[in-house]
């Protein structure tokens, strides 16, 4: 099938301008600046006056809670808000229940994303104290790399020992995403808290236990691993000015912020409560200017979501009980718009650190730009259509998002995953599959 995208203001790699897409099957046949209709016949014409024309969002950190834990979210659900929100690709967390880090559990996950996953997928191979030899022998074509948590964390994924470290920064051969939390420190404050608060401290307190101090250490550390061993570096979920100072410019060692910490500040805690609790803890209003900031001095280079569902009786207590984390997968990408709006970045920024940027560090193939050739990802938002978020629009089975109740002035109208229309007009096709993203790694 042939399909015209005619009307609308293409954003793509750095330019903004009037343009037609044509999409022949899975894939973009060719791109038209200007108003001037393609010589080409079409089966169907899809009228994008009014609205933006991007890439589809890749999104670098989720976690869809399949297997084990789908009384949360599942990789059918998740996907699903991931359509409605004009993200295509996903790389998922491996802190699943069973771990990610066996060859068999990797393999598990792509057999239920292969009749579950509503947009494209893969999956990050998780790294344990003990498992690094199984590196050489991944598929490194399937997978974007491995996840390695530097921090507080469930069960055996917890990486602490050094010569352990030190082995997997040596032989991953992929890129290596890091959660860098100092736990000894994290522990410490914990205790002192206890001690001042009582047994379950008010939420209020989770940036001074998971604080700034316990966040450089550890990225400081994986830092200097990754230079010592030349190793390539992406830190995920950056939430401290200070931390920007360890980013060079090198390409071998990047950044990662998430859209709840470039928006929020520890000010809402009052507002939101545990509803914007998460790990790393959402920090000062001080950090989210200075990250705002990086996203446009090149110190950040991906924003993602780190998607993160709980049940509303998992988010109850303070920081002790309530379990950390929040979706926000389906609303990254109207909240970045606003941003945009208030002049924080560009709109072709946006494009870079939510499309290009993550296609480009982890090799995706044909995805992450609209090119001629590449898999037709392509998702028209429109501006100036006010529309509140409800419970009833929530595509997480978790049910709730600390959106709610939000007016966004920026509306994601359409979303097509390899040419095929997976959400339009507030419906998601959910008889539509995805495909495995396929990378190809710099040796």
């Amino acid at each position: 099938m042939r399909r015209l995208i005619e009307g609308g203001t293409i954003v793509n790699e750095g330019r903004t301008f009037d343009g037609s897409i044509v999409v022949d099957g899975k894939d973009i046949l060719s791109i038209t600046e200007g108003r001037r209709r393609p010589e080409v016949s079409v089966d169907e014409t899809i009228d994008a006056s009014g609205c933006f024309v991007l890439p589809g969002i890749i999104d670098d950190h989720v976690h869809f809670r399949e297997p084990g834990l789908t009384e949360k979210a599942d990789i059918d659900s998740e996907s699903r808000a991931a359509a409605a929100g004009g993200v295509t690709s996903y790389f998922d967390m491996p802190n699943t229940v069973p771990q990610t880090t066996s060859l068999e559990a990797l393999d598990e996950k792509f057999s239920i994303a292969a009749r579950k996953s509503h947009v494209n997928y893969s999956f990050f191979f998780g790294a344990t104290n003990d498992n690094s030899p199984l590196f050489g022998r991944l598929d490194k074509s399937r997978i974007p790399g491995i996840k390695l948590f530097m921090g507080s964390s469930t069960g055996n994924m917890l990486v602490d020992r050094r010569e352990a470290l030190d082995r997997i920064f040596a032989t991953a051969g992929l890129p290596i995403m890091v959660h860098c939390e100092d736990t000894a420190i994290i522990n410490q404050n914990m205790a002192r808290a206890k001690a001042l608060y009582g047994d379950d401290p008010a939420v209020s307190h989770h940036p001074e236990i998971r604080s700034a101090e316990a966040c450089y250490e550890s990225t400081r550390l994986a830092v200097e691993l990754a230079r010592r061993h030349h190793a390539r570096l992406h830190v995920a979920h950056l939430t401290t000015e200070r931390e920007l100072d360890l980013i060079g410019d090198s390409g071998l060692i990047t950044a990662e912020a998430t859209v709840s910490h470039l928006y929020f500040s520890d000010r809402d805690y009052a507002r939101l409560g545990t509803r914007i609790k998460c790990n790393p803890a959402v920090k000062t209003e001080r950090d989210r200017e200075a990250l705002q900031q990086a996203l446009t001095d090149g110190r950040i280079s991906v924003v993602a979501t780190d998607h993160a569902p709980h049940l509303p009786a998992q988010k109850e207590g303070g920081c002790a009980r309530a379990a950390s984390g929040m979706p926000m997968l389906q609303f990254s990408l109207v909240t970045m718009l606003e941003l945009v709006d208030r002049g924080v970045l560009t709109l072709e920024r946006l494009a870079e650190l939510m499309c290009h940027n993550p296609a480009q560090l982890f090799g995706v193939e044909q995805r992450g730009f609209l090119r001629p050739g590449y898999r037709a990802d392509i998702v028209l938002v429109r501006p100036g259509r006010a529309w509140t978020v409800t419970r009833s629009c929530i595509e997480s089975r978790c049910g709730w998002s600390p959106m709610e109740g939000h007016t966004y002035l920026w509306q994601v109208e359409q979303t097509l995953c390899n040419g095929h229309t997976v959400y339009k007009g507030g419906q998601v096709d959910a008889d539509y599959i995805g495909e495995p993203l396929r990378f190809r790694h710099a040796q």
